[in-house]
């Protein structure tokens, strides 16, 4: 197992919580946290398997966050000093009074213990910052080459991204947390052109992004590397020269590397707590979901259930603790096709009259304020039936297979959208019957859900997400995973994309 770099634990971390502590107590704080954050990225990117750029990036600094009468204070420094610690204190304590005026209402933290000397790092066996350049770069042009080598493929790009997420927190209450994690979003995009015709078709790989080392990039490791490069072409092939879908209701199966996107966009926003009481709107608007509505919405039909946790293993918003020093564990979010529940942090779990936070806080570096955060955010599977995508597909009689996630629309409630894909199929008899193109879907959150008729296995079910989810302004970036199994729906509006772009 990995534990925290040594020259992480180097850093003068208990020297500078002492020291900001200390400060902001004599000067009348009732709460105060530091949070030490270091955030390394690398960027490698090839285009026919030549590399275009490799970039890397390391940004460190703390924080020092106070209430003072209910108010926010909040100051950060890239100076590591116990001197520059105080300061910063001092700078977040004036922050609070100079508010204060201007509050329209006190904060009050949920009551969360203690928990000295705690220790936290994610499931990955090889850092992928301990990998040679070379490596990974040979790799991924390796990659490229294969997909090179097949016609149609005229071009063929590889990327991955690499992140390491280091932080120390530490309260007045006496919490001292330190954690560590790693993870990976690689592609690989094969592309085809049609000189004669002028047009062009593109594939990406299928693969997540994870919270692993990178093993997850051998071929030998659980993605399956070699299989996939091998098919791109071929489909890619088929793709090219497949018919345009036609529009109208339509029973749709959705692989779970499409729908992950669709439980993002239409329930993991639409259950941010701050969203839903309007005190959030920026990037994603508000939310349709709003509180009066908990323990009545009939979110989807009652096959649906959907949990948030910050504890599953290789998820990209799995901690230990979350950036308030709150333990994180799993809850529900929809059961029995009903909305029961919302992602919170210490200030709102309070306004919805719970005890605890459920562990949704996060900064994106030492420099903003932490926010509340989306869990991962999952669709279970049906534990007592470990149904497959084919069976699935076996009851369609005339529909679409879709897999993997392209490009999306939803409006600013989180109610209305429209979710393109990779890869589609046509379903006839209860069988695939070759490629379609030009495929979306458009629904209503509640209508979209509400069809689902059945849910694939735990056989089927997989751990999809995104680097890039933004939120706030200034706006902070943060990754999130998203589990769902295969799963069925009956009668969803399906547009073709180029009479629509036509019109």
């Amino acid at each position: 197992m990995p534990s925290v770099d040594p020259d992480f634990l180097a850093l003068p971390l208990a020297q500078l919580a002492d020291a900001a502590l200390s400060e902001a107590k004599a000067l009348g704080a009732d709460h105060a946290d530091l949070r030490v954050h270091r955030l390394a990225d690398e960027r490698i990117s090839l285009r026919d398997a030549k590399p275009q750029s490799v970039t890397s990036t390391t940004q460190l600094g703390f924080a020092v966050r106070v209430l003072v009468d209910g108010v926010w204070g909040f100051a950060s420094s890239v100076n590591l000093t116990p001197e520059s610690a105080s300061r910063t204190a001092r700078q977040a304590v004036e922050v609070a009074r100079a508010l204060a005026p201007l509050a329209v209402e006190r904060v009050e933290l949920a009551a969360e213990p203690a928990y000295p000397g705690a220790v936290w790092v994610g499931s990955y066996e090889r850092d992928p910052f301990d990998v040679p350049i070379a490596e990974k770069v040979s790799l991924l042009a390796d990659y490229s080459e294969r997909l090179l080598a097949a016609d149609p493929v005229a071009h063929a790009t590889a990327s991955v991204l690499a992140v390491k997420e280091q932080s120390y927190y530490a309260d007045l209450a006496g919490s001292t947390i330190t954690q560590q994690r790693v993870r990976l979003h690689p592609q690989l995009e094969a592309t085809a052109v049609d000189q004669a015709a002028g047009v062009f078709e593109t594939m990406r790989t299928l693969a997540p992004p994870v919270g692993r080392g990178w093993e997850y990039l051998d071929e030998r490791g659980s993605w399956g590397w070699a299989d996939e490069i091998a098919r791109i072409p071929e489909l890619l092939a088929e793709k090219a020269k497949a018919p345009s879908v036609v529009a109208g209701p339509t029973d749709l199966v959705i692989a779970p590397s499409n729908l992950w996107l669709t439980i993002h966009e239409s329930i993991g926003h639409a259950t941010e707590y701050d969203r839903a009481i309007g005190y959030e709107a920026a990037y994603a608007g508000t939310s349709f979901a709003t509180p009066d509505k908990l323990g009545a919405l009939q979110y989807g039909s009652p096959i649906m259930r959907v949990t948030a946790d910050r504890d599953v293993e290789h998820g990209l918003a799995t901690v230990g603790w979350d950036d308030e020093g709150v333990a994180t564990g799993r809850w529900d979010i929809v059961k029995d096709g009903v909305l029961v529940g919302y992602q919170l942090d210490r200030t709102f779990a309070l306004r919805l009259g719970l005890d605890r936070s459920n562990g949704c806080s996060y900064a994106d570096s030492a420099h903003h304020v932490p926010i509340q955060r989306m869990a991962n955010i999952s669709l279970e599977p049906d534990r007592q039936t470990d149904r497959s995508t084919e069976d699935l597909i076996a009851a369609v009689e005339d529909g679409i297979y879709i897999e993997g996630d392209k490009s999306w629309s939803i409006d600013m409630q989180r109610y209305n959208f429209q979710f393109t894909g990779q890869r589609f199929w046509r379903i006839q008899g209860g069988k695939l019957a070759g490629q379609l193109k030009d495929v979306a879907y458009q629904a209503t959150t509640t209508d979209f859900w509400g069809s689902m008729e059945a849910v694939g296995g735990e056989s089927t079910w997989v751990l999809g997400g995104a680097f890039n989810c933004g939120k706030a302004q200034p706006g902070q970036v943060a990754a999130v995973s998203h589990g769902c199994p295969s799963a069925l729906f009956r009668q969803v509006r399906v547009l073709n994309t180029a009479q629509e772009g036509k019109a």
